[in-house]
């Protein structure tokens, strides 16, 4: 582990998307629900260039994105569609610095990591980046370089958080075994190799050399191993999707102090349990693993259990303070 273990995380917060176009209301719901470990939004209800994939593509540094009927497709120069998502994350930035002034402590960005980008973005010929090894190289290595600029942007503005930089990875699994379509929908790209996969995640997360990486999916099986030997300090995941095949890597995760970001909170619209009941699968899984329950509060972060973009911002406010009631609830009573 590196020596990001001995960070100190707060207890609840998102994990990246937020209802709406309106990035002030974002950043003040943000702000006021986690006070100790806020986040920056995103709004992808504004369109393309604010979903995930071509947000992260404007940050890429000397390759080019823009919008096909298809999806995201490198293009030559920079285009409208570049610009604005350019221009979207800096007002996601102005309202952040706004709400955050004077904040001091650990704050999340998030990003889509290297390989859901190779298997989302196309090459001029309309494949996905991810069927040619030159082109998942040169994307890493620009998004590496982009991710630099944007966490030294992040760290001007709020010059007193400690920032955490998160990995959105929901098609990491489908990329290690071989389950990405081609374009025509009829085969699948060549799985890749496990070590390749390991080490351009190493060359990405090492980036972000003075705060902790967290590696987020979504999808079942996340390859907590995997993660941990390229470097994560943590990893956020729908606690739902768990099954008894994962408790091995998991008790081994956080002996060697990785932190989990238990997803257990549903992130759209339908009825909430009492706090209490949130996180009683937390509190199994710990029995089960034999784990002591004094490490609780200090090993998990209590989130949704994916991003809330498909959820009424009305749901949006009450599944953040949930998180946080949640995370409270697991720290006052462990067992």
């Amino acid at each position: 582990m590196s020596e990001n273990s001995q960070f100190t995380f707060g207890a609840a917060t998102g994990v990246g998307s937020m209802p709406g176009g309106d990035a002030r209301e974002a950043a003040k719901t943000v702000t006021g629900s986690f006070e100790d470990f806020p986040f920056l939004a995103e709004l992808p209800a504004r369109g393309p260039g604010a979903d995930m994939i071509g947000r992260t593509a404007g940050m890429l540094v000397d390759l080019y994105a823009r919008v096909e009927p298809s999806g995201w497709r490198f293009g030559d120069r920079p285009g409208r569609d570049t610009r604005r998502a350019r221009s979207w994350l800096g007002e996601d930035l102005d309202a952040l610095e706004e709400f955050t002034q004077a904040y001091e402590g650990p704050l999340k960005v998030q990003a889509v990591g290297p390989w859901t980008l190779a298997a989302a973005l196309e090459l001029k010929s309309g494949e996905a980046a991810l069927s040619d090894p030159g082109a998942c190289r040169d994307l890493a290595g620009s998004l590496a370089e982009g991710l630099r600029l944007h966490l030294d942007e992040v760290r001007r503005r709020v010059p007193g958080a400690r920032l955490v930089l998160q990995l959105d990875e929901p098609s990491l699994t489908a990329v290690l075994r071989g389950q990405v379509k081609t374009a025509s929908g009829y085969r699948t790209h060549r799985a890749v190799d496990r070590q390749i996969v390991e080490a351009t995640l190493r060359d990405v997360i090492g980036v972000h050399t003075d705060g902790p990486v967290v590696v987020h999916s979504c999808a079942p099986d996340v390859p907590f191993a995997l993660l941990r030997r390229a470097g994560a300090d943590g990893v956020s995941f729908d606690f739902s999707l768990l099954t008894d095949r994962d408790d091995e890597a998991i008790g081994e995760a956080v002996e060697g102090g990785t932190r989990l970001f238990a997803g257990v909170v549903p992130s759209t619209d339908g009825p909430l349990s009492d706090p209490a009941g949130s996180v009683m699968g937390v509190r199994t899984l710990w029995r089960r693993l034999g784990l002591n329950p004094g490490l609780l509060a200090d090993a998990v972060t209590v989130t949704p259990t994916c991003g809330l973009a498909g959820a009424s911002p009305e749901y949006a406010r009450m599944a953040l303070a949930h998180c946080v009631r949640a995370a409270r609830s697991l720290a006052d009573n462990p067992e």
